[in-house]
């Protein structure tokens, strides 16, 4: 029987965390009988982990993304297991590696965006990590069998930066909705009206280009901002104070993905001003509760919303303003379902999957 490596590292983090979890659900349904899968997760982790897995060993380990310790004990832990693939789900890994792998690249910002803004360090301990992180994904593109990217657009924007790479390695798999939200019951509130924002509240996000936007906007309708309680939402929050918006706001912390479903179903629209993305799951789950969509003009989302949405410029505070008027006035209505009817992590797993047995010849 064959072994295939994952790397669930982050399975417990958002982003590319529910892409893991997806991957990993998926594949243990399916339950290929000449693959065994080894999924590799934080020892932290071991316990959030269901035991009703057919054919996935999941082994917990101590090393994180981007350490010294990921290129040495994590490389230890993964040569152990003799495997005969293995699958690095982000743009990390152990640099002396020698066999088989694949790996997974959900965005190119890391490359499009370096700005000391993105980090809390100091410029030159910035620089310095901001170097080595490129020379291990340069080593990693090079060496992967294959590479895996959420949409065509980022595909695209990969081989654009990196010309060296062979197009014919990188293969566009869309993803979807998650399976933990597929059966969900939602609660419908008409009470409380609202616009949404979902996601973290780093620079490329361009959340302060919303706030500036949103304080010239005459409504009572409010914004709801959901993100992580961190350094940069600090800074949201000065934001906020600064365009005396703590009226017209409303900020949720870390809340928990079961909360979601009942955020996005009764919101007037998501709006996602962000500059760069990879995919952008709040799009496609949005969609999936028949919530309408504000987002910034950018290649991904055209090619996943089909136009089907209210379009801005991301770098123009009053184009941003005058779109989110608009819907207020003419309240467009889109056919979100036709959109989310096409992305499903179940399809994605399959074409992993045939992907793996490609590269195995079997």
């Amino acid at each position: 029987m064959l072994k295939i490596g994952i790397d669930a590292r982050l399975c417990f983090q958002t982003g590319v965390g529910v892409y893991t979890r997806n991957l990993l659900h998926y594949l243990n349904k399916i339950n290929p009988k000449d693959i065994k899968f080894i999924a590799y997760v934080l020892a932290k982790d071991l316990l959030k982990i269901s035991t009703n897995n057919k054919n996935i060993t999941f082994k917990g380990v101590s090393s994180k993304w981007h350490t010294f310790s990921e290129q040495t004990i994590f490389l230890k832990n993964i040569l152990n297991d003799n495997l005969d693939l293995m699958h690095f789900t982000y743009f990390s890994y152990p640099i002396l590696y020698p066999k088989k792998f694949i790996s997974t690249v959900h965005d190119t910002t890391l490359l499009k965006f370096k700005t000391g803004k993105a980090s809390t360090k100091s410029s030159f301990i910035y620089n310095f990590k901001y170097m080595i992180f490129k020379q291990v994904f340069k080593n990693q593109i090079k060496r992967s069998l294959s590479i895996i990217t959420p949409t065509e657009s980022v595909k695209k924007q990969l081989l654009e930066i990196c010309s060296y790479l062979n197009k014919e390695k990188v293969t566009a798999i869309y993803e979807g909705v998650t399976y933990e939200y597929l059966k969900v019951k939602v609660n419908k509130n008409v009470n409380d009206k609202y616009f949404l924002y979902i996601g973290t509240f780093y620079p490329h996000k361009n959340v302060e280009s919303l706030l500036r936007a949103y304080s010239k906007v005459k409504t009572k309708i409010k914004l709801y901002l959901v993100g992580p309680d961190d350094f940069f939402l600090k800074k949201i929050e000065n934001l906020i104070a600064s365009l005396d918006l703590k009226s017209k706001t409303k900020i949720i912390r870390n809340v928990h993905s079961s909360e979601l479903p009942n955020l996005y179903t009764n919101a007037q629209a998501l709006i996602h001003p962000s500059k760069s993305e990879g995919f952008g799951l709040p799009i496609i789950e949005s969609a999936y509760f028949g919530t309408q969509i504000i987002a910034s003009d950018i290649d991904v989302f055209n090619e996943i919303l089909q136009n089907k949405f209210v379009k801005f410029n991301p770098n123009d505070i009053n184009d941003i303003k005058e779109k989110i008027e608009m819907f207020i006035d003419e309240k467009p209505n889109f056919d979100m379902k036709s959109i989310s009817d096409n992305f499903s992590f179940e399809k994605m797993t399959i074409k992993t999957l045939e992907l793996y047995k490609k590269i195995l010849k079997i």
